[in-house]
């Protein structure tokens, strides 16, 4: 789900259909999918705030909705969507796989994502001659791209993401990525040259502003009745 779902469908909607900035932001609605995933299998609860912070995050994707143009797509925000509810959707797997070794379990479960990869690669990218003409001419920057994406990211990353999520309730863990589209936003501006119209800083902050209240508020709340007369 994580192989072919979210990062399979995020770099094709990527290539052509969206911005890689938005697509930092839009892809953090795994964080509704969890939630909601853990509230109809594990029986979690939303407190109010954490209820908040998800509809200000959602308005925050909203005004990404309401501002598709040459750049981004209806498309290719709907395929980041799709790749938000295939992350959601391992994550839930993640949680249910209970006390197990993380590392090898994302390593194992990576295996799974190569024929299907496969078959999209041979579907999208023009047959084997192309794949190797790719694999041929790619450069230094490519390969350090994935070397990133595979020790890095998957092996490092998803293996301490799903012990976290292994050991604390999912509304709690699974905003925390919504820091994501400060580095991707930030980063796709300074790389690429992406433009930062004010919509879109906006939509940034109320999604952010979202994630500072579901993780700082318990925090907030004790020290108020710690003080409080």
């Amino acid at each position: 789900m994580t192989g072919l779902g979210q990062f399979g469908v995020m770099y094709y909607a990527v290539n052509s259909q969206i911005s890689p900035g938005l697509a930092s932001l839009v892809v953090q609605t795994q964080v509704f999918f969890t939630v909601g995933f853990a509230m109809f299998f594990a029986k979690e609860r939303l407190r109010l705030y954490q209820v908040v912070s998800l509809m200000v995050a959602m308005v925050g994707l909203l005004i990404i909705a309401l501002h598709t143009d040459a750049t981004t797509t209806f498309l290719g925000l709907a395929l980041v969507v799709f790749a938000g509810l295939s992350w959601g959707a391992a994550n839930t797997v993640s949680r249910q796989a209970g006390n197990i070794n993380m590392l090898s379990y994302v390593v194992w479960a990576s295996a799974f994502s190569i024929p299907p990869l496969l078959l999209l690669s041979l579907v999208f990218e023009g047959g084997w001659t192309q794949i190797q003409g790719s694999i041929a001419s790619a450069s230094l920057g490519a390969w350090a791209g994935v070397l990133w994406q595979s020790w890095g990211n998957t092996l490092f990353g998803y293996a301490a993401w799903g012990w976290l999520l292994s050991k604390h309730p999912a509304a709690v863990v699974a905003p925390a990525p919504l820091l994501v589209p400060i580095f991707g936003m930030g980063a796709s501006a300074f790389f690429l040259s992406e433009p930062l119209p004010a919509w879109k800083i906006v939509a940034a902050g109320l999604v952010i502003a979202g994630l500072v209240v579901n993780l700082f508020w318990p925090t907030i709340e004790g020290r108020l009745r710690r003080y409080a007369p």
